[in-house]
């Protein structure tokens, strides 16, 4: 019998464990450009463009259209009253915005930025706005009242074609699968909801703790994962279950949630902190923390090109706030200080 060297063994058998090993990521370095946009209004989502540079930013009024590259404003789209969202639709060469002051959703041209309609919404709270590629529908998430609601518009014909009833009047981001099925953030109650896209009715909640008011969301279709930023502790649930497989320490005053599929990088803004973490998927189960990046305190929404693999803020920055007048009363608890006029508007693109 052949002897055997049993150090050279032990050796080569901790080679291959180390080669056979989870993949763990990682600390990377990440650039910000910052450009001074200007412009009037204040802040909600943004929405990149894939693979043109385009970034259409709302402005409470009326969005605007930034070159990512430069900074440089290459158009506006006017009249959308207390705006939030913007939704593309490559294929039809159409963009569509929620205008929570009109209870409307302007369709418009992505070629020239001209309206084309606009769609009312019965039930109103226009908030969060998504497509469905897969359904070929726009997706919004509403802060109606009593209740909270999702309505699916058809994109060719600008119809309402359904509207699920939520459990919570907060529901924010919403992703699609695919396949059917349509996840909602709510973030009064803390909860997800799966709703059947063909019906529009909710057939699922999942309690998503230790999430605290979940808001951005993404769906990762090659590991069936779903991502749902929330302050200081995000999530990874697993969308077939509903069980959460993940947490992911992060800052705080998240409003959205970036993912480069490409790049396996999730990108979580924390408005409070002026920071975005910057998760890598090493496994579906698996999530590495490779960077914070300091971007402006209140930068809390963000958007990913997961082609040119970059991502987008934006925040007005305010100037002192007015001296109260002589015996005016203090302002009530837990309300927010008020604030001067924008001086500024601050775009950041972050690459690596």
């Amino acid at each position: 019998m052949k002897r055997i060297d049993l150090p050279a063994l032990s050796a080569a058998l901790a080679a291959c464990a180390v080669l056979l090993a989870p993949h763990r990521a990682a600390a990377q370095t990440f650039h910000v450009a910052k450009f001074s946009i200007g412009g009037d209004g204040g802040t909600d989502y943004l929405t990149a463009e894939p693979g043109t540079g385009r970034v259409f930013v709302s402005r409470g009024t009326h969005v605007m259209v930034i070159d990512g590259t430069t900074g440089k404003v290459l158009g506006d789209i006017p009249d959308t009253p207390r705006m939030h969202g913007i939704a593309l639709v490559p294929k039809l060469k159409r963009g569509f915005t929620t205008n929570a002051g009109d209870s409307t959703v302007t369709m418009f041209d992505l070629t020239t930025l001209a309206p084309i309609r606009k769609i009312k919404v019965p039930s109103g709270g226009l908030d969060g706005i998504m497509y469905d590629a897969a359904d070929d529908r726009i997706i919004l998430t509403n802060h109606s009242r009593p209740i909270g609601t999702a309505t699916a518009i058809d994109p060719n014909t600008g119809e309402i074609t359904g509207e699920a009833q939520l459990e919570d009047n907060a529901p924010e981001g919403a992703a699609s699968d695919g396949k059917g099925r349509i996840f909602v953030n709510n973030e009064g109650t803390s909860t997800m909801q799966v709703i059947d896209a063909r019906t529009m009715k909710a057939v699922a909640s999942w309690p998503i703790a230790p999430c605290d008011g979940p808001t951005g969301i993404a769906y990762d279709g090659a590991s069936n994962r779903i991502f749902s930023g929330c302050g200081k502790t995000s999530v990874v649930v697993d969308a077939s279950t509903g069980k959460i497989v993940a947490t992911i320490a992060n800052g705080d005053g998240v409003d959205a949630l970036g993912w480069d599929p490409a790049e396996k990088l999730i990108y979580i803004p924390a408005g409070r902190d002026g920071t975005v973490t910057v998760v890598h998927q090493d496994s579906p189960d698996k999530y590495t923390v490779v960077a914070t990046v300091p971007t402006m305190r209140g930068a809390k929404t963000i958007a990913v090109d997961p082609v040119k693999h970059t991502a987008y803020l934006f925040q007005p920055e305010y100037g002192p706030a007015p001296t109260p007048a002589p015996g005016s009363p203090p302002p009530a608890p837990g309300t927010r200080p008020p604030r001067g006029p924008i001086v500024g508007t601050w775009f950041f693109a972050i690459t690596h």
